[in-house]
């Protein structure tokens, strides 16, 4: 789609301001008939307000992310009908609060992500039939009025962040037996970032290799979401994670910025600014940046909440890290060195560690290694061994 910033005129910018308007975030239209049409300095601030409430990046573009989460701002419950479709499921923030009212009736529909999925229409279904309803699947005017008409039944908390900590203290200590999918960005004919003949994809190839094979060695199933040459979107490799029942996603990429100064690792994981958020991705991607951020000494981006493909179609804890800028001299030539790529690929394998141990019998940020992680799994006398 065509990206609209500043300076921009057009029939596509007076969308966007309707949509801004309708969602309180730009005042009533000019006059003006020409202005309605402009993408001026309002525009651009409204633009970065709502970006910065709904978790995407915060630079007044509107893009593909900004327009899908305009589109889907636009709806609130009882605006349509709602249910699964296979080939283009229903989103919107009428779905993420059907989502919600569900959990708070004791169902379980996943994480509120706003997307109308099987397992979204198996838990209305579920509803559906424990009240006397025809079990459709469908959100329509009956479905509706019982759900507005019954109280919670689930207090004290978020039930999705609820039952995200059970299912992490259910797994265990031990990584032997989890999946993980790591993601490398980019891929085919999309390189991502370059710079000087140095491409994000070819970096995050690598990076994931060296990843998958360190967590392999533990025992855990570490499996690529695609192929070396091969560049699936975003909702596709969500997807493969959810059909092979991953415990975890781990996606790596590098940023870019037009200012060379520019530089810094963050993590980020999901939530939609609205309170609804993946406390284990949190808490992973808080355990990686802390363990990178020591073992390498590059500045400190912070872990953020994000509303991306990836981490909001996954059904498992999914975290983004951004290994560096390849626009900045400093971090690209720590990115171009293999030795620098071993140690955030540790880092990240530590993380993980640390997050099935729960705190229990714990090192101090940056002194976990490899071999530490695998004496846990094996034992010190296999490892010698070996």
């Amino acid at each position: 789609m065509q990206l609209l910033r500043r300076g921009d005129s057009g029939p596509a910018v007076h969308e966007v301001r309707v949509t801004l308007q309708q969602l309180g975030l730009l005042p009533d239209p000019p006059a003006d008939h020409a202005s309605r049409h402009q993408f001026d300095d309002a525009v651009d601030h409204a633009v970065r307000v709502f970006q910065q409430g709904r978790g995407l990046i915060t630079d007044g573009i509107v893009g593909p992310d900004t327009a899908r989460a305009l589109r889907e701002a636009g709806w609130t419950l009882g605006d349509r009908m709602l249910s699964f479709t296979l080939s283009t499921p229903t989103t919107g923030d009428d779905v993420a609060t059907l989502q919600e009212r569900l959990l708070e009736l004791g169902y379980n529909p996943g994480r509120p992500s706003g997307l109308f999925d099987q397992q979204t229409e198996q838990a209305l279904m579920r509803f559906q039939r424990d009240y006397g309803m025809v079990p459709d699947g469908v959100c329509g005017p009956e479905t509706l009025r019982a759900l507005r008409q019954l109280g919670r039944k689930v207090t004290g908390g978020r039930p999705h962040l609820l039952r995200e900590q059970e299912l992490l203290r259910r797994a265990g200590p031990r990584m032997r037996g989890k999946r993980i999918v790591i993601d490398p960005g980019h891929g085919g004919d999309d390189r991502g970032v370059e710079v000087a003949g140095v491409t994000e994809a070819d970096l995050m190839w690598d990076l994931a290799h060296r990843l998958v094979g360190r967590m392999s060695a533990t025992g855990m199933e570490a499996l690529l979401s695609r192929p070396e040459n091969g560049n699936p979107p975003d909702a596709e490799r969500a997807e493969f994670a959810n059909e092979v029942g991953a415990d975890l996603v781990v996606s790596l990429h590098t940023d870019a910025s037009f200012s060379p100064k520019a530089q810094g690792l963050a993590t980020y994981y999901f939530g939609n600014g609205s309170g609804t958020t993946s406390n284990v991705g949190e808490a992973l991607a808080g355990l990686i940046q802390r363990e990178l951020l020591t073992r390498t000494s590059m500045l400190d981006c912070r872990s953020q909440t994000c509303t991306w493909e990836l981490v909001r179609r996954t059904r498992m804890p999914a975290v983004r890290v951004e290994t560096g800028y390849l626009t900045h001299p400093g971090d690209r030539r720590k990115l171009l060195d293999p030795g620098f790529r071993d140690v955030v690929a540790e880092g990240i394998l530590v993380a993980v560690k640390r997050l099935y141990l729960l705190g229990q019998d714990d090192q101090p940020t940056g002194t976990f290694t490899f071999n530490d992680v695998l004496a846990r799994e094996y034992g010190r006398d296999q490892i010698r061994a070996v």
